[in-house]
């Protein structure tokens, strides 16, 4: 029974980070048809919180106003901040830098984790394994580009985007076991919405009717919405409970796996014979820090 928990967790995780590494696409199009990263992100978050209202229904406080800033701090660092700092890194630095920067939340989380919980401590096969998935995710970010040009804002932007999401891993880590995954993730979903909405007093918001009419922006606000915030939220919360912040945070290094494969489908962009080797480093690594549990 216990293994099968543990199955079904993996899967959660795995089905995640699937889906985030697609939205890569579903963002750009929205993009393309005028939305703003800010517009995009709220709608995106309120759509899941009205989804996922009736089914965490009845409980409104956590127990403590402790956890209660826990759970501003997970809004915060999961939701408003994080797509914030990484839409607007992409603004100063190249996408290859951003998408490299990002994905080093994995190595960030094991280090703090390692620091504040001897439980979450990596062996040393681990380690390796987790090293490795690091290589090949270098290796598929730069698709056989191997030129990052220095941008320190853009940089600096992206390393806050990948210690937002270390931050909001300890903070739901912290909360799981004293608390529902549904009520961790509405929690989320609220305290991100109500972050956002001082950036719409310098940029208002300006979704027109006629813009939502498009089948292209309604379809991809409805997967980023139902699929990608409510139901990854749901199942990547779920997932760290019972696998912990370290193991379920190396599933992230499948992202650029995932936004590569994508773009090739969608986007017609060219899958080089380099990341391809990063795909073999990432998926072994990840096997080889994954026997070492």
């Amino acid at each position: 029974m216990q293994n099968s928990t543990t199955y079904r967790s993996h899967l959660a995780a795995l089905f995640s980070v699937v889906v985030w590494g697609a939205t890569f696409v579903s963002t750009k199009v929205l993009i393309a048809h005028g939305l703003t990263p800010a517009e995009i992100f709220l709608m995106r978050f309120a759509m899941a919180y009205l989804c996922i209202l009736p089914l965490a229904r009845g409980r409104l406080w956590s127990d403590s106003p402790r956890d209660e800033l826990l759970l501003l701090a997970a809004g915060i660092c999961g939701g408003s901040f994080y797509f914030l700092t990484e839409n607007m890194a992409l603004e100063f630095a190249p996408a290859s830098n951003v998408s490299l920067i990002v994905c080093t939340a994995p190595l960030w989380t094991a280090l703090a984790m390692s620091l504040a919980d001897r439980r979450e401590r990596m062996t040393r096969r681990a380690v390796v394994g987790s090293l490795l998935a690091f290589a090949g995710m270098v290796l598929v970010v730069l698709n056989g580009r191997f030129v990052l040009r220095l941008s320190p804002r853009g940089d600096l932007l992206a390393f806050a985007a990948a210690w937002l999401w270390v931050f909001y891993s300890m903070a739901v880590k912290r909360l799981a076991g004293r608390y529902p995954a549904l009520f961790i993730t509405r929690k989320v979903f609220f305290y991100g919405l109500l972050t956002i909405l001082p950036v719409f007093a310098f940029r208002p918001f300006a979704v027109t009717a006629e813009m939502l009419a498009q089948p292209a922006v309604w379809g991809n606000l409805l997967f980023l919405g139902l699929i990608a915030s409510m139901l990854c939220y749901l199942l990547w919360n779920a997932a760290m409970h019972r696998l912990g912040a370290v193991r379920t945070t190396n599933y992230i290094y499948l992202n650029p796996l995932v936004t590569m494969l994508t773009a090739a489908l969608f986007i017609n962009e060219r899958i080089t014979p380099v990341a391809l080797v990063g795909a073999a480093l990432i998926l072994y690594g990840m096997w080889r820090a994954e026997r070492s549990q």
